[in-house]
């Protein structure tokens, strides 16, 4: 029981609403704390010289006015200040980048629960959450990835395995690993803008290899081994960024061929590989002493969390590129691996990939139902598709047309690292954009894509 006596009373206001409010001072400047037991009212009487009613009406006020409860046989309390409902806060919804391929946003609230349920484990561990910590995830963070890994069909060592803070942060360390300015890169001729970012900044030269509807040729890559002498090839064979074409297992199993016979190490960006069902086996399980594997965790389970699981193809090479991202990340952060590995653990990541991979086949059968006019090519698992415009049709001209709008359009143009872009643009149906608006812009889409009846 508190030993609490409440300051003496003045005479100016009636003396059960100078107890009541003298409790509230003393909470307001923390003599009281919620959970704190009052005295008896006949004791709190006699320090202050009052009535046993005056007592009892002001500790009635106080429960009135919320500052303390009252239970039978039990003893009056300082009550906690009620919590307030937590509230989404408009100003985070200000930042999103629509044109990002983001993943259909879960709607679901049983789900959400779910998801929110997690804080409650990184809450719970706070403290040591906001310590320095290993650069690529802790014994736990990686033994946990690699149990998720391999229940998608990804086995890997989880002494080969590293945690980063996203695939591009992985892709930055690598390629500062592998190549100094100067160097060649080999890529698709249309790939993710990502890569040509950092080959800028790094003064890495990209050279894009000619492909069909199955990816490179593996012709094409043989001569640019013996053209260029690259550093590396980086590919993105699931679900490529932006065709969302799926590369089938005979031309991997050609590929993996060409660099085993050049020695030549390989990049495989596999953002959607937890996202993607019935994929052929990863690149990277044929050359694994060749191979770089990047298994992206945004596109399953949202951007913000930037954490990739990255696989090194030689446990040498592991301290060098822990320095690498050590030097740029300092580390992964702690407070999103350990939410991510409550979701995996509880069962809610695998509910989440659920729940994207159906929402994205909606997406798509809306996108194919409204855009039938138009030459697209998409994937039921994408969060995108790839349009390729009519003759007379410029991507300028449908991006003006469709500015304003919420549904993400990317021109060819950041895509595109030999030649000239074609006219073609990246439409991206994931994201906060709800269903409804969805169809609308779609089909707003379709006329700025087929009519030429518009005054501007």
């Amino acid at each position: 029981m508190k030993q609490w006596t409440p300051a003496r009373l003045a005479n100016a206001k009636p003396r059960y609403l100078e107890l009541a409010e003298a409790i509230k001072s003393d909470i307001d400047t923390g003599v009281l704390a919620p959970g704190d037991r009052l005295p008896p009212q006949r004791r709190v009487a006699q320090d202050l010289g009052v009535d046993f009613s005056t007592v009892s009406r002001g500790y009635a006020e106080a429960v009135r006015r919320g500052y303390i409860e009252s239970f039978v046989g039990r003893g009056t309390f300082v009550k906690a200040p009620d919590a307030l409902p937590a509230r989404p806060d408009p100003r985070r919804a200000l930042e999103e980048d629509p044109m990002m391929n983001m993943p259909p946003e879960p709607d679901d609230p049983a789900l959400l629960a779910r998801m929110q349920k997690g804080l409650e484990h990184v809450s719970a561990n706070l403290l040591p959450l906001l310590r320095y910590q290993s650069v690529t995830g802790s014994p736990q963070d990686r033994a946990i990835a690699a149990d998720w890994m391999q229940a998608n069909g990804l086995p890997c060592a989880p002494e080969r395995l590293a945690v980063t803070p996203g695939s591009h942060a992985s892709l930055y360390a690598i390629l500062t690993v592998l190549c100094e300015p100067g160097s060649t890169v080999l890529c698709e001729d249309v790939t993710y803008p990502g890569l040509r970012s950092i080959a800028a900044r790094l003064g890495i030269r990209l050279i894009g290899l000619a492909g069909d509807r199955d990816g490179i040729l593996p012709e094409a890559l043989e001569k640019a081994v013996t053209d260029h002498w690259p550093a590396v090839l980086y590919l993105n064979p699931t679900l490529q960024n932006p065709t969302t074409r799926t590369m089938p297992s005979h031309r991997r199993q050609e590929v993996a061929a060409v660099l085993q016979k050049h020695d030549l190490p390989l990049i495989e960006d596999d953002a959607y590989c937890f996202v993607a069902e019935d994929a052929p086996a990863a690149i990277s399980s044929l050359i694994p002493d060749l191979s770089w594997h990047i298994a992206g965790l945004s596109k399953c389970f949202g951007a913000g969390l930037r954490l990739a699981y990255t696989t090194v193809p030689k446990r040498g090479l592991m301290g060098q590129f822990s320095q690498a991202m050590r030097s740029m990340h300092v580390m992964v952060s702690p407070l999103n691996l350990a939410l991510l590995g409550r979701w995996i653990e509880d069962g809610t990541a695998a509910e989440i990939q659920g729940f994207v991979r159906k929402a994205a086949a909606v997406r798509q059968a809306l996108a194919a139902e409204v855009l039938q006019e138009c030459f697209t090519v998409a994937d039921p698992l994408a969060f995108n598709l790839w349009l390729t415009l009519p003759r007379g049709t410029s991507r300028a001209e449908v991006m003006g047309r469709m500015a304003g709008r919420q549904i993400g359009i990317m021109p060819s143009d950041a895509f595109t690292v030999t030649g000239l872009p074609e006219e073609a643009v990246r439409v991206c149906l994931g994201g906060p954009i709800a269903l409804g608006e969805l169809h609308e812009d779609l089909i707003a889409l379709n006329d700025a894509v087929t009519r030429k009846d518009w005054l501007g």
